[in-house]
């Protein structure tokens, strides 16, 4: 370590890392020296009994950091709020699927097990395509939508 610390004063712009390097450790190094004050702290003299004090306080200073904030207020579910919105009227080839809306209709194929013809996957080479309620669409473009949807692969 002290070797690749002394190497980096050689380059100009490893000399300002190691300086920030530096700062930051001698900031550290005050936190932790500042809070580990009451850790040699005297033993103390109760009666005819003297009380040592065993406890090491050396993160003292840095007790808070990690602590809950309470102004930010009750924590929210950062997951979907209404759930994905479902279509249930989809059909591959007359089989009914399960599909997402906004869902890609190759990913729908794939997880129904009907295997579309794929070269590209950009729309580019029309190897693709599918009856969607139908109309002629490519797979790898085409997004299931709202309502009624029948899917029909050659």
């Amino acid at each position: 370590f002290v070797l690749w610390y002394q190497s980096l004063f050689f380059h100009p712009i490893r000399y300002q890392a190691a300086q920030m390097i530096s700062r930051r450790l001698a900031a550290i190094a005050t936190v932790v020296c500042a809070s580990s004050v009451s850790a040699f702290a005297p033993t103390q003299q109760h009666g005819s009994v003297r009380i040592a004090n065993t406890e090491l306080n050396i993160f003292g200073g840095l007790k808070g950091a990690f602590a809950n904030d309470d102004d930010l207020g009750k924590p929210q579910n950062a997951g979907l709020t209404g759930g994905p919105k479902v279509n249930e009227n989809v059909s591959i080839n007359g089989k009914p699927v399960n599909a997402v809306v906004g869902q890609k209709i190759s990913q729908v194929a794939a997880s129904a097990r009907v295997k579309i013809p794929y070269s590209c996957k950009n729309g580019d080479c029309g190897t693709c395509v599918v009856k969607i309620n139908g109309r002629n669409q490519k797979a790898c473009q085409a997004t299931v939508p709202n309502g009624k949807c029948q899917i029909s692969v050659n």
